[in-house]
């Protein structure tokens, strides 16, 4: 088909699609393997968007894509439960069902992609470029076939994506971006506001009394929710860790010489050369060269300088055989004595003269400086061979009921228990629970289990496992109030403090509403007169938290307010408020154009979409679905 196309296109959105689809083939390739990427399978329809099915293989390779990419950020595996939580079976289906319905209205309009269009696309990829930056038939061939493609399949699938770009273009394109919005975000992000405050320490409420009894108790009524006692629970949990099972001493010494002599190269540094390098026209020219400078006449950076080349450029670095590009400039190289001149090397960029200035012999450390981390190395892969084993055989006894602690026993293996821990990781006095493995996914498996539970074992990130079984839940409970007497009392004098200083606040606010000095109202309060000059949204300055600035840009200027910080309460009066002139069509408007324009297009296409699903019509048939991903939900 390829070769059948006279002219490539030079439509600019096949180089934005075809960066998208290369990428995702060649990531699923190297992430799934050929079958498991593009492997035949059932042709359920999972979903009909219009006229337009969605497969059950289609639908299992972006759930397997997507479920791949997240287990890579978390760098864990998830369990079924865990990716459905994590709504992974809705991503995938609002995205098909999406380009389901976006091909769906291509269709209905006609819009058609030339053959010269997508052609051009597939040649300006990197992925299927050679060296030279040329478009590589066989790479493309090759790429194609691992994948297990064929040409008109790929063709076609980049077609309809190009085809739905083209759609969102036209929908999308020159979004005007009204005046008045401009203005008004050019108003809130350049306002800048001066005030005068006093900060109102909890010192300026005075001294507290003890609480009554009856206060005491009225406050815990009221606040009760903030001294309950969270969930805890008990669990067994049994460890197969591959660093434990390890035993680097039980490895025998003809392993380990085995293993040294094998891999002697990794034990040491490589030998590294300063080169430098001379590029010519052609062999005879460079051949020239060289016998000036084996002559005498002229020294290899004066031959450098004649043809332009000289300080950065006439060096390569100091490097090994491995770092250097070219495999006959690395060749030659590395068989010339030091000070030493190449004969012409034909090499990829050119016909090149090379100059060994200097010569860093390689080391080898002894099997004896290397023998720990071999044997450490050799007793670690060992243990991972023998964690499956274990892991099912532990299995096998699951299967038959027998408890943690018995297998644990019976194995020597360790077993943690626990005796209450919370969701976060505390127990009852608020302290951090230890030796739980991994808390970040074992404590939310224990909370997602019940007493009896049949749990998956979990992955731990050295390749090890984790079984749990939940021994004991405590619910949730208030606790009574002499349990939490202290607490309560604290909470009753913040309280306190706080709700004098917002009396306090307020009337000396409204002292500075009538128009009274700061000065008189700052050494009526007690406290010193600060002020704060060039203020912005959003960013605190000096005393001022964020939150207090915040309420400055919310009153108007000449008005006075207050605000809680901290422990203490801010009581200001807004001076000035200045902002520099709006320029249509001046660089920062033209930045908030462009952003705006942005979101304003993201909003229309994904209105455009929702009615198009809507008048297209959209049926999920839920049991394909459970099959295609391999679950209930």
């Amino acid at each position: 088909m390829l070769q059948n196309i006279r002219t490539a296109s030079q439509h600019w959105l096949g180089k934005i699609v075809l960066t998208v689809i290369f990428t995702l083939l060649i990531a699923g390739i190297a992430i799934f393997g050929v079958e498991e990427f593009f492997r035949g399978g059932s042709s359920t329809t999972v979903a009909t968007v219009g006229k337009t099915p969605i497969g059950a293989e289609a639908v299992r390779t972006a759930y397997q894509n997507q479920l791949q990419r997240y287990q890579t950020q978390l760098r864990r595996n998830l369990t079924p439960d865990q990716a459905r939580a994590l709504g992974i079976e809705r991503q995938v289906m609002s995205q098909l069902v999406t380009e389901a319905a976006l091909d769906q209205k291509t269709r209905d309009l006609g819009l058609a992609i030339p053959d010269t269009a997508v052609v051009r696309a597939i040649q300006d990829e990197k992925s299927f470029q050679n060296a030279e930056g040329r478009f590589d038939t066989a790479l493309f061939y090759q790429t194609l076939q691992r994948a297990g493609l064929n040409e008109p399949m790929f063709v076609r699938e980049q077609r309809a994506v190009l085809a739905r770009l083209q759609l969102a273009e036209a929908i999308t394109a020159d979004l005007p971006v009204p005046q008045a919005m401009r203005e008004a975000v050019h108003r809130y992000a350049t306002e800048r506001r001066a005030a005068a405050y006093l900060v109102l320490t909890p010192s300026v409420a005075g001294e507290i009394p003890a609480p009554s009894e009856e206060e005491l108790k009225t406050y815990y009524e009221a606040n009760k929710s903030g001294f309950r006692a969270p969930e805890t629970r008990a669990a067994s949990l049994l460890v197969l860790d591959p660093e434990r099972l390890a035993k680097p001493e039980a490895v025998s010494a003809e392993a380990v010489q085995k293993a040294y002599d094998g891999q002697k190269a990794k034990f040491g540094t490589q030998e590294r050369r300063t080169i430098q390098q001379i590029v010519f026209p052609d062999a005879a020219a460079a051949e020239e060269a060289r016998k000036t400078i084996e002559s005498g006449a002229k020294t290899f950076a004066a031959v450098a300088t004649e043809r332009g080349t000289d300080g950065k450029d006439l060096t390569l670095g100091t490097l090994t055989r491995a770092e250097l590009f070219d495999p006959a400039v690395a060749e030659a190289a590395f068989t010339l004595p030091q000070g030493g001149v190449s004969q012409p090397v034909k090499g990829r960029f050119g016909t090149v003269l090379l100059h060994v200035t200097a010569i860093e012999p390689g080391s080898t450390k002894t099997l004896a400086e290397v023998e720990p981390e071999i044997r450490r190395q050799l007793a670690q892969a060992e243990a991972r061979a023998e964690v499956d084993k274990l892991h099912d055989a532990i299995e096998d006894q699951r299967a038959s009921a027998k408890p943690l602690p018995e297998i644990a026993a019976e194995r020597g293996l360790p077993l943690v228990s626990v005796a209450a821990v919370d969701a976060q990781g505390l127990d009852p006095e608020g302290r951090k629970v230890a030796d739980i493995p991994e808390p970040d996914s074992t404590l939310p498996a224990l909370f997602r289990t019940e007493i009896g539970g049949d749990n998956e074992p979990l992955r731990t990130k050295n390749g090890g496992y984790v079984w749990y079984d939940v021994t004991k839940i405590d619910a949730a409970h208030d606790k009574p109030l002499d349990q939490v007497r202290e607490a309560v009392g604290a909470g009753w004098r913040a309280a306190e403090v706080s709700r004098r200083l917002q009396a306090k606040a307020k009337d000396l606010a409204a002292r500075l509403d009538k128009d009274e000095a700061v000065d008189a109202v700052a050494a009526a309060a007690g406290v010193n007169v600060q002020n704060a000059e060039d203020l912005a949204r959003n960013q605190g300055k000096e005393a001022l938290t964020a939150d207090v600035v915040e309420r400055i840009f919310a009153t108007n200027v000449g008005k006075a307010g207050s605000a809680p910080a901290g422990e203490g309460r801010v009581v200001f009066k807004v001076t000035a408020a200045t902002m520099p002139a709006y320029v249509p069509g001046g660089p920062s408007d033209k930045t908030v154009e462009s952003n705006f324009r942005t979101a304003l297009a993201d909003d229309v296409l994904g209105e455009y979409i929702a009615e198009v699903q809507k008048n297209a019509g959209v049926s999920i048939n839920q049991a394909a679905l459970r099959r295609a991903i391999g679950g209930e939900y």
